[in-house]
């Protein structure tokens, strides 16, 4: 286990989830139901789920397409979700 890898990724991940939309729904979920070891543990399990298709995914395409290509189309595809959010078409 390459342990510099593991930790980019727990230090990007935790400070880009901060305040996300993941996040303000776990705090009114758990503020709606009062049960917040239940909700931790859905939305833990729903996020392990998320991960584990985005790194098996992610496997996939970078043994099709050139992970240059593919950092190219995420920022691409990040741009393009932005001004879709200026513009409030979400």
């Amino acid at each position: 286990m390459d342990w510099k890898i593991l930790l980019s990724t727990l230090g990007l991940l935790f400070v880009a989830e901060l305040g996300d939309k993941t996040q303000l729904a776990v705090i009114c979920m758990t503020a709606k139901t009062r049960q917040p070891l239940t909700v931790f543990i859905g939305a833990a399990l729903a996020l392990v789920v998320v991960t584990l298709l985005g790194a098996v995914f992610g496997e996939l395409l970078a043994s099709v397409i050139p992970t240059q290509i593919l950092r190219k189309i995420a920022a691409g595809l990040f741009v393009v979700m932005g001004v879709l959010i200026w513009f409030d078409v979400f």
